[in-house]
């Protein structure tokens, strides 16, 4: 068979499928846990790419790659690849310049004479890509962007939605650690990127980790009792644990054990927990302030805050579109969800704590878009030049929210309400003074329609693996170095070991920019990234 691998490559981590190009049959499905660059969200990646290479992250999202395609059975070299993703991740992958990437503003792309690279459809040998050389000359499949700085993972979720057939003013989200997001008004289309940060997708929280078997993805709530959902090995949600919510006592034994929490299962445990009185914002109303969840699996006001910090992002990020569009947020009727996060989201419990616009009627879960136009180009070169045509044809107006007062001004008004304790009507009163789009409370219950049951459809015969260890390091010698160990003692995820004095750091477990806690650890200022190399060890999989 003709053998070609469609690749999401998310800010999160990546997600693969081996496909018989013939056919157009799914073989296996491999995922990672983490991106191999350093950082929790693509503003941590493109800081890494500018200030220590981007020849050295193009290096290790190649190497990410070519552990990939060795889980997913493929020795030799694929006929044809298709990739999709944010312009950051692509641009990496190709080896091309992100600097146009990096700066706002025209004015100062011109001061450092920066060029625009162009990001259409395309269709070029692997030979041109650094570190695909031996491919034997297999074909890479490119989608568009909308405009250099709206990607093709944009134009994945404003096509695959249908809103652009939608007459309604619609909005739709991809729930994932960009929160990618596109608002329909008319024949324009105002797009912004929120950067929510990773515990949307179960990083950064305590127990946390992305949907994958063992993952708590639901709760409710029994007679104050707390019954978890849990994925199994299909991905599908199963019965797990009764417990009780103060002590974690199991009251009534699930079919299936769990290793962590999803980040829909923490929006549905924030949802449920407030209408049960276990959380009054910022606080958690129970013994040592956590929430205990099967198997061990605990919720606590680190996590709350986390958590809050992402779902304010998002409804900043609407109401910084809806200020740009000139409407406000009770006129948008239909929200679109995507991601891993939107497929398997309570979108009720979504709405409730205000991820999705208070007023909207209908809400439509659709899965992972930018794997499915991944393969959709892998399977058609027709259908490649139909997006180019589609990206053309949009009418758009990107958002910098960086930049923008108002989603600042919206954001700031976040963090005290989820953080800090400000009443809702509070928020309500200080966006209406600041002249912005405001909110109200859900007033009624939309009708919500799911396309899909699990955002990677299907897997293949060969089911899903999850790449637990990407095996991408970065490597450096510290002359002079005593061997004091403190980089790798506050290391806050043990990303770096050590022996003598050479340092390694396992990239899918750094926090990169946001952190960089190692660097000022060392009591002789030596540990200097700039010296990093790139390293590959074998990857860690799990079925």
């Amino acid at each position: 068979m003709k053998v070609g691998v469609a690749i999401d490559l998310g800010t999160s981590g990546f997600r693969a499928q081996k496909i018989d190009i013939e056919s157009g049959e799914i073989h296996k499905t491999v995922i990672t846990m983490n991106n191999p660059l350093p950082g929790a969200n693509v503003m941590d990646h493109l800081d890494f790419a500018m200030n220590y290479g981007q020849d050295l992250a193009h290096e290790l999202v190649i190497g990410a790659f070519r552990n990939i395609l060795e889980e997913l059975g493929i020795h030799s070299s694929p006929d044809k690849i298709a990739i999709c993703g944010n312009p950051i991740q692509l641009s990496l992958f190709q080896g091309i310049p992100i600097d146009d990437l990096a700066y706002a503003g025209q004015r100062k792309k011109a001061k450092y004479n920066i060029k625009e690279q162009e990001r259409k459809a395309s269709v070029v040998k692997s030979i041109f890509i650094p570190g695909l050389e031996d491919l034997d000359n297999c074909s890479v499949v490119i989608p568009p962007a909308i405009k250099h700085e709206v990607g093709a993972d944009a134009l994945a979720l404003i096509v695959k939605s249908g809103m652009l057939d939608n007459a309604d003013i619609s909005i739709a989200t991809d729930y994932g650690t960009n929160a990618e997001m596109a608002l329909k008004v008319g024949d324009v289309i105002y797009t912004g990127s929120a950067a929510a940060g990773p515990a949307l997708e179960g990083q950064e929280i305590t127990d946390g980790t992305i949907a994958r078997p063992h993952a708590i993805s639901d709760v409710t709530f029994e007679d104050k009792a707390l019954r978890n959902y849990v994925l199994n090995d299909e991905m599908d949600t199963v019965q797990g644990d009764l417990v009780k919510p103060d002590d974690g006592t199991v009251i009534d034994k699930g079919d299936i054990e769990a290793h962590g929490i999803t980040g829909t299962g923490v929006i549905s445990l924030i949802d449920e927990a407030i209408k049960n009185g276990l959380v009054v914002l910022p606080k958690i109303n129970l013994k040592n302030s956590v929430i205990q969840l099967q198997d061990g699996i605990k919720f606590n006001e680190h996590d709350l805050v986390e958590a809050g910090r992402a779902i304010g992002a998002i409804r900043a990020g609407h109401i910084t579109l809806c200020n740009a569009a000139g409407i406000g947020m009770e006129d948008i009727q239909t929200a679109y969800m995507s991601g891993a996060a939107g497929t398997y989201m309570d979108a009720i419990k979504a709405h409730n704590i205000g991820m999705i616009p208070y007023d909207v009627g209908q809400i439509s879960q659709i899965g992972n878009t930018s794997l499915i136009v991944a393969k959709e180009i892998l399977l058609s070169e027709d259908r490649l030049w139909e997006l180019q045509e589609i990206a053309e044809e949009i009418v758009g107006t990107h958002v910098m929210f960086a930049m923008d007062d108002a989603f600042k001004e919206a954001y700031i008004l976040e963090l005290s309400y989820w953080g800090e304790g400000m009443p809702f009507k509070v928020l309500k009163k200080y966006l209406k003074k600041k002249k912005l789009p405001t909110i109200d409370v859900v007033k009624s219950v939309p009708a919500v329609e799911k396309r899909v049951v699990k955002d990677i459809p299907v897997l293949g015969e060969e089911g899903l693996h999850v790449l637990d260890k990407v095996g991408t390091y970065l490597t450096m010698v510290i002359e002079g170095c005593e061997t004091c160990h403190k980089c790798v003692q506050v290391c806050p995820n043990d990303a770096l070991s050590m022996e003598d004095n050479r340092v390694m750091i396992r990239t899918d477990l750094c926090d990169g920019a946001h952190c960089q806690k190692c660097i000022h650890a060392c009591p002789h200022d030596l540990f200097k990234w700039e010296n990093l190399d790139v390293m590959m060890q074998e990857p860690s999989t799990e079925q």
